[in-house]
């Protein structure tokens, strides 16, 4: 197992940051760990990368306690903070030499990590120089640079534009093909682009614990139709596995379905037995985010 914790707990004074977190994440799995703000995601990598201990509760990352192995954890980890720390008077190549002579890696590997992160056109720039996705890859790069088994990647594409965005989901998707990547987000979509399975965390609590496909295979079925006539709400609540009618527009109503059941000819049907036209129907989902969103109470 790459990273297990057990009844992790951490409070700051009176403040619970963390409360009985517990989970695993298996050898070459990419696992997005989501929350809103301050829902103790930082807090729980800082524990795993060793940079604070917990309150109660222990963890172990390559099968090596964060309390007792600290300095064989932090072998095993390439871990990227939410604020990316760079030597901004530093040229790229000099910056990635200066951390392989902290991790007695040899010089190899820094072309190397260059090359991974399509750095190579920017080596010779000082990083003050570089726009903030380039900075994002001199992070991953510097994170890559001792090969570890475990990434651990804090909000990796917070304040990139979208075009930096899908560069950098791409190098975490090449380097998890090889590595077990952990990686922290409170944007959805990210997970969905990235990831086969999602911890969502809420006031230092798992909500949810589920692969990808297990989260859309339970997405709530939504009808949006138009009929010619306002029908009473009541009425629409009558029909079978009806969950919610809300009236979006004049005669617009969205349904709500608790079932993966195609619907629609249960509207049809409602609409000719009242009598009425149906003047558009469409069919959606709930997206990945309007569940998150559901889970942490974000509504």
């Amino acid at each position: 197992m790459s990273i297990q914790v057990e009844n992790i707990s951490k409070k700051y004074g009176d403040q619970n940051a963390l409360t009985g977190v517990s989970f695993e994440v298996k050898k070459g799995e990419i696992v997005g760990f989501l929350g809103p703000n301050g829902a103790g995601k930082s807090t729980l990598m800082k524990i795993l990368t060793t940079f604070i201990p917990a309150t109660e509760g222990s963890a172990s990352v390559n099968g090596f306690s964060v309390t007792e192995n600290k300095k064989e954890v932090q072998k095993s980890v390439g871990y990227l903070p939410e604020h990316n720390p760079l030597y901004l008077d530093m040229y790229v190549r000099e910056y990635l030499r200066f951390n392989a002579s902290i991790y007695k890696v040899s010089k190899g590997n820094v072309e190397e990590v260059i090359e991974q992160t399509g750095l190579t056109s920017e080596a010779h720039k000082k990083i003050s120089a570089l726009s903030k996705g380039y900075r994002q890859r001199v992070g991953l790069a510097n994170a890559l640079l001792h090969n570890p088994d475990v990434l651990i990647l804090d909000e990796p594409t917070t304040g990139l534009d979208p075009n930096q965005i899908v560069e950098i989901r791409n190098l975490i998707k090449n380097a998890g093909k090889e590595k077990t990547v952990f990686l922290s987000t409170h944007i959805m979509q990210e997970v969905e682009a990235i990831c086969d399975r999602v911890i969502i965390i809420n006031k230092g609590e798992i909500v949810a614990d589920k692969k990808i496909t297990e989260l859309k295979a339970h997405q709530a079925q939504i009808i949006e139709v138009e009929f010619d006539y306002r029908v009473e709400e009541v009425a629409l609540k009558n029909l079978p596995k009806i969950k919610e009618v809300n009236n979006t527009h004049d005669f617009i109503y969205e349904l709500t379905f608790a079932t993966e059941k195609d619907m629609r000819p249960a509207v049809f049907d409602f609409a000719h037995d009242n009598g009425l036209k149906i003047l558009q129907l469409n069919t959606k989902n709930k997206n990945l985010e309007q569940l998150f969103r559901e889970l942490t109470g974000d509504v």
